[in-house]
């Protein structure tokens, strides 16, 4: 075949997939560039726990090595410390990419998949990337899944429902029975993903038991992560539990050596009975800032959405942009959705009070 010939100042321009070229940006928490609060990403606030940060220096030695492509001991110690089989585990690099692979594993090009909006940045991404078509359910006035809403959008066409719990941004559970009435409605083909990320910030006791709908439904999926509560947001372990015949399939579609060697032997630590230990007194201390905060934001005269994460939400419309800036300029970074909202993840007593005197001068 001969050489196209073209000139040599022509622009190449390769075509990208029309669902790649319209991807909305995943719009990360703003990164302080000096001295600034950054309530802006749902970290753990507190340093890496001593065993565990033990166990990552440790590893550092041995990263001229490629990790276990089956991430081994990580899957058997998730799964013993879940109480289910190992093949009912996949793990990979953070929650948001397990559902990628999730997703991945079972839409098909034109396959609906439905979720709440405003809920999680980052699912409509997948969605796209995925080669399925976003369905969005608007959340109601209080910042929860209209489940009703969201069973009544699933049609023929649907493949998945994302339902998150809490909800990011907005902080509300899904309550069990809502949950139990949304499965009995929906078809035992159409597979639902119940998004736990925050499960250990959680205190509201009609919120369902993950595990137990994921028993008695095997057109669930559960997805968890140890980078909030655990504090390894910057090692990316996240994991899904689901039946062995969904978990084969969804470690199929995983990237290969997907969960690095340090954050597998950082995950493995986490979970072991002396950091679970230091980690629950981090959890408490942070629910215990969560409802300071939310509080007084109430007896400012905001209405904050009951929240169950580690974070908190404020519905400012078209104030958004406008109130971020002034809180950015003050050195609080906080998470502005234009024309919704902020959410204000809990973070260090002094940044929480910061961001509590920016918040009374709103009003």
């Amino acid at each position: 075949m001969a050489p196209v010939d073209t000139p040599p100042d022509t622009p190449v321009t390769v075509p990208l997939r029309a669902a790649v070229a319209a991807l909305p940006a995943y719009v990360p928490g703003a990164r302080p560039s000096g001295r600034a609060y950054k309530l802006s990403s749902n970290e753990n606030p507190y340093p890496p726990l001593p065993s565990v940060l033990a166990a990552i220096q440790t590893a550092a030695a041995e990263v001229n090595r490629y990790p276990d492509m089956y991430a081994t001991e990580l899957v058997e110690t998730i799964a013993g410390y879940v109480g289910v089989g190992a093949d009912q585990v996949v793990v990979g690099n953070g929650s948001v990419a397990v559902l990628q692979h999730v997703l991945e594993a079972v839409v098909e090009p034109g396959d609906e998949v439905v979720f709440p909006w405003r809920s999680f940045e980052a699912y409509p991404i997948i969605t796209a990337v995925a080669g399925g078509t976003a369905v969005t359910v608007p959340v109601t006035s209080a910042g929860r899944l209209d489940l009703p809403a969201m069973a009544a959008a699933v049609t023929e066409r649907t493949r998945a429902v994302l339902v998150c719990t809490p909800n990011n941004p907005t902080g509300p559970v899904v309550h069990a029975d809502e949950l139990e009435t949304f499965l009995a409605t929906v078809r035992r083909d159409v597979l639902v993903v119940v998004d736990e990320a925050y499960l250990e910030f959680v205190r509201d006791p009609g919120s369902p038991d993950g595990l137990d709908v994921l028993r008695r439904h095997p057109n669930v999926v559960v997805l968890r992560t140890l980078s909030k509560a655990y504090g390894l947001a910057g090692l990316r372990v996240g994991y899904a539990l689901a039946a062995p015949r969904l978990a084969a399939g969804i470690r199929a579609t995983s990237t290969p050596f997907g969960v690095n060697h340090l954050a597998q032997r950082a995950g493995i630590a986490a979970l072991q009975p002396p950091a679970q230990v230091e980690m629950i007194e981090h959890v408490e201390a942070i629910v215990a800032e969560r409802t300071r905060v939310a509080d007084a934001l109430r007896e400012q005269g905001w209405d904050v959405p009951e929240t169950h994460a580690n974070f908190v939400w404020l519905g400012l419309g078209e104030r958004t942009a406008e109130l971020a800036a002034q809180a950015a300029a003050a050195g609080v970074l906080v998470r502005p959705f234009a024309g919704d909202g902020m959410r204000v993840s809990i973070g260090e007593v002094a940044a929480n009070d910061a961001f509590l005197a920016l918040a009374a001068g709103w009003r």
